[in-house]
């Protein structure tokens, strides 16, 4: 016996098709077997892929990588409020999503979308080895919460950045990454996330980075609002401010896809 589920694909953090993070979203009326989800991950093949079920008053939402479940995922929850407001005709502007990392709210302004995420500050900390030798430049100082965090002198350093994988693939953070980051030329900071082990090596934009990013920046700018982009192939656009405890990370969406998949049950 199979079973049809319907699946949107969208680009978050742009307003551009092509451009931004691309997650797959899945809405599913229950849970089936976490092997499943997974293989369904891998074969989506995009840096995320979103599953949801609605209930009464919050949404259980969970990501998954093609190669392992998440705890944390900016981009694709950015993605999967799109989706309920866009094509699921969810009509309030406050949406509630119960996750791996607790409550997360995502609030609908304009057509941006803003996730009240919690704040992760990095410590500072000395480079390891593995990282130090796998990447073409040397940092200015280092830092550390879920994910490394890399500071560089310029945003030239940051788009010249070359990663030796060989080297970078023997490193192991679970579901944490290295974030190189340095000030912007035309917005407050810009940054690069890579993630050793993975599929996909660099992510083209990564919510959950920003976590760390927005404390981090707004100690050194003095800033609580900034302006953000991160500068994969692809590139994004975050807008971020600084709360305490929480951080909310603003971006757009845009549907690339729309359709069905079948499974057997």
């Amino acid at each position: 016996m199979s079973e049809s589920i319907k699946i949107f694909q969208i680009d978050a953090f742009t307003k551009e098709l092509f451009k931004g993070n691309p997650a797959c979203v899945v809405p599913l009326s229950e849970w089936i077997d976490d092997n499943i989800l997974l293989k369904i991950a891998k074969e989506n093949a995009v840096p995320e892929t979103a599953f949801f079920i609605k209930k009464k008053n919050s949404i259980h939402l969970r990501w998954f990588t093609p190669d392992l479940e998440m705890d944390l995922c900016g981009h694709a929850t950015l993605a999967t409020a799109h989706c309920l407001v866009k094509h699921l005709g969810y009509k309030s502007n406050k949406i509630k999503f119960e996750t791996l990392s607790g409550i997360l709210e995502v609030s609908i302004k304009n057509g941006m979308y803003f996730l009240d995420f919690p704040s992760r500050p990095p410590k500072r900390t000395k480079l390891p080895d593995l990282i130090k030798s796998s990447i073409n430049i040397s940092p200015l100082e280092v830092f550390k919460a879920r994910d490394y965090v890399l500071l560089f002198e310029s945003e030239q350093q940051i788009r010249d950045l070359e990663i030796n994988r060989v080297i970078f693939d023997q490193i192991n953070l679970g579901t944490g990454g290295v974030i190189m980051t340095s000030k912007g030329n035309n917005v407050d900071f810009v940054s690069r996330f890579f993630t050793p082990q993975a599929t996909l090596l660099e992510d083209p934009v990564t919510g959950s980075a920003h976590c760390s990013l927005i404390p981090f920046w707004a100690n050194r700018l003095q800033k609580q609002k900034m302006n953000a982009l991160q500068l994969s192939k692809r590139g994004g656009e975050l807008i971020c401010k600084e709360m305490g405890q929480r951080v909310l990370i603003g971006g757009k969406a845009r549907t690339y896809l729309e359709g069905h998949f079948i499974i057997d049950k």
